[in-house]
């Protein structure tokens, strides 16, 4: 246990690092300037108070002086001031981090639950009409890009239908005090079902061809010779066994996820860290892109560490040299 501990530390130390430092090369690589866009339209700006500009954000200072500093101060605790929104990094993700969290976890739910009944209905009867229906949509699903999706639903839901508000989590002009949890769930519903239709495919997919494995078994044969109906087969045999792999499935989804979720807060203008990478990434934001690519990777390494505890726990007999 203490040997898989130090390991699994190891590799977290050695991904945040590598993260990290790509990240800040690219940044530096960029044909955004920093200065420029922290000036924003004031095209008087002096040679002379660009220099300034740059000192004060330290952009005067060589590169790998900078990533040095950066890595240093992050590691007191000190991730640093975010140019964009003039605050510290921490507390700008600490700021949206609850309306992402909140928005990939129900997206999280919703898809692990519809794929998964998906799966099972469509194994219960392969090669039926529903199933085809099923698998073309799941494969139009999985090459659909998730802003696509977005603007199809709010083009749809929110233009068309005037069901579902345009953008935001709260509603526009309320105080922040009158807005209650339904006005959340109310803006949360499209955005978290927009990102949740890309993971139902993967989940359905796998779900339905492990199901028909299962079903063409020599024990589920027995089965079916003493008398047990489809759906009884599925509820004894089927479930116990499927529910494995679409577990470990699901949580090692937090990537795609939160991949994914960039792209659904943009469209709809939702307050969360995708939002808040996009203006950093555009604006030259080194220590907000930074933070939020640390935070990003610590949340799906848990979430596949997650995803192999669980399966050693769930089947004793993949855990590595016998133990957790």
């Amino acid at each position: 246990m203490l040997k898989y501990c130090l390991g699994v530390i190891l590799r977290l130390l050695l991904l945040l690092f590598g993260v990290s430092l790509v990240c800040f090369l690219l940044l530096a690589a960029s044909p955004v300037d920093p200065v420029s866009a922290f000036a924003g339209d004031e095209k008087g700006l002096s040679a002379e108070q660009r220099e300034r500009v740059a000192a004060y954000w330290g952009f005067d200072k060589p590169l790998v002086e900078r990533y040095l500093i950066w890595l240093g101060n992050t590691l007191r605790g000190d991730m640093g001031v975010s140019m964009a929104f003039r605050r510290p990094v921490v507390s700008v993700i600490a700021e949206r981090v609850s309306a992402s969290l909140a928005l990939m976890l129900s997206a999280w739910v919703l898809s692990g639950i519809l794929g998964f009944l998906l799966g099972i209905l469509c194994g219960a009867k392969p090669d039926s009409v529903f199933d085809k229906a099923a698998r073309v949509f799941c494969f139009a699903l999985c090459s659909t890009p998730v802003f696509w999706i977005g603007l199809l639903l709010l083009l749809v839901f929110s233009i068309y239908l005037g069901i579902f508000p345009l953008a935001l989590a709260v509603p526009i002009g309320k105080a922040a005090g009158d807005v209650t949890l339904w006005d959340r769930l109310y803006h949360l519903i499209l955005p978290a079902l927009t990102l949740s239709i890309t993971g139902v495919a993967n989940i359905a997919l796998h779900t339905r061809q492990k199901l028909i494995d299962i079903m063409g078994s020599e024990y589920i044969l027995f089965a079916r010779a003493r008398g047990e109906g489809l759906w009884m087969l599925i509820k004894r045999h089927g479930i116990r066994n499927i529910a494995i792999p679409a577990t470990t499935l699901q949580f090692a989804s937090f990537s795609e996820l939160f991949g994914g979720s960039i792209l659904a807060e943009n469209v709809f203008s939702y307050p969360g860290l995708g939002s808040a990478v996009t203006i950093a990434g555009t604006r030259g934001d080194v220590s907000l892109f930074l933070g939020i690519a640390v935070f990003s990777t610590l949340f799906v390494f848990a979430g596949n560490l997650a995803a192999n505890i669980l399966y050693g726990v769930l089947n004793p007999q993949i855990r590595e040299g016998g133990r957790i």
